[in-house]
């Protein structure tokens, strides 16, 4: 970087355009971009154009219809959301204290933790500071890391899966995630005590989409000479997965926690069958150099502790 954009990014460069950065990612339209961010087109388009002098790339493509941020654009969208939560961070220090008594914490997780340790440890904080507002979203690691990344996240309960990664990344494992083989109550198998993978493959199945665990699951049935189920439904919708098992002789591989409820009501059941499938732990994951707010460090406290507490707060 030359002197003069050492001197425009120290200087001249404003929270306009890191707002209008966000917003270009988020509308992929100018015109959009700059209603979201309270300017006009053209004055977007000038602020746009004085990033990509100032940074000698082109950091959105000028489509037909729209715009579509290159390799650079992505970089600056990420560090800019970044920063804008780097000053939401100091506004809520600043205006709270350090007492860490309100403000706002978003915390994404992945569906296991969402079922116990999450609202555990939200009921936890909200006992403490009840006018901390809190923001909850589900969803698969990769797309929260990348949100958390972009600074939409304060806290995600999940699992780094790019080792590129580690340098970015704060992570504290909280628990492992295993999956059991759950079925209806009254399934034949039930009263079984081993089972041939051969068999299971040649089961009707409920298996989740592709990631970590259709990973485990497809690498069990390779390691043993078999090809995945054929007679097979693709989801991880909970809404939905108790009423397929209850209407058939399906499989699923889920972990315990997600189901309770039907395991304790006794519509649904875990084969006793030593087949235990473990994924990676899944921990608080937070960016390195982000020092979190008030509010997210204690809704980090009140998870540590509803870990140590275990299952019974869950």
């Amino acid at each position: 970087m030359n002197l003069s954009s050492h001197r425009f990014l120290r200087s001249r460069l404003k929270t306009r355009h890191l707002i209008l950065l966000v917003e270009l990612g988020r509308h992929g339209s100018i015109l959009h971009a700059a209603e979201a961010a309270g300017l006009t087109q053209p004055g977007a388009s000038k602020l746009l154009s004085e990033l990509e002098d100032t940074l000698g790339v082109t950091l959105f493509e000028r489509l037909p219809r729209g715009v579509a941020p290159t390799w650079y654009g992505e970089v600056m969208i990420r560090r800019a959301g970044a920063a804008l939560a780097e000053m939401e961070a100091a506004h809520q220090e600043v205006v709270l204290g350090a007492a860490g008594v309100g403000g706002r914490v978003t915390l994404g997780t992945v569906m296991t933790p969402s079922t116990g340790l999450v609202p555990a440890a939200v009921q936890l904080l909200k006992e403490r500071h009840a006018q901390v507002q809190v923001s909850i979203s589900v969803d698969t690691s990769k797309v929260l890391v990348e949100k958390l990344r972009s600074g939409d996240i304060d806290i995600v309960i999940g699992r780094i899966l790019d080792p590129a990664l580690a340098q970015e990344l704060n992570f504290e494992p909280l628990a492992e995630e295993v999956h059991r083989l759950v079925v209806r109550a009254g399934h034949p198998w039930l009263g079984r005590t081993e089972l041939a993978v051969e068999e299971l493959a040649a089961a009707p199945w409920i298996l989740p989409p592709p990631g970590m665990l259709r990973d485990r699951l497809t690498a069990m049935f390779i390691s043993h000479g078999v090809r995945e189920p054929v007679d097979s439904i693709e989801t991880m919708a909970l809404s939905v997965i108790p009423l397929l098992l209850m209407g058939s002789d399906r499989v699923v591989a889920l972990p315990e926690e997600l189901v309770l409820p039907y395991l304790e009501f006794g519509t649904l059941a875990v084969l006793p069958v030593g087949l235990d499938i473990r994924l990676d732990c899944y921990g608080i994951v937070t960016r390195r150099q982000h020092h979190l707010a008030p509010a997210a460090e204690a809704m980090v406290q009140a998870l540590r502790e509803s870990v140590r507490q275990g299952p019974r707060n869950a």
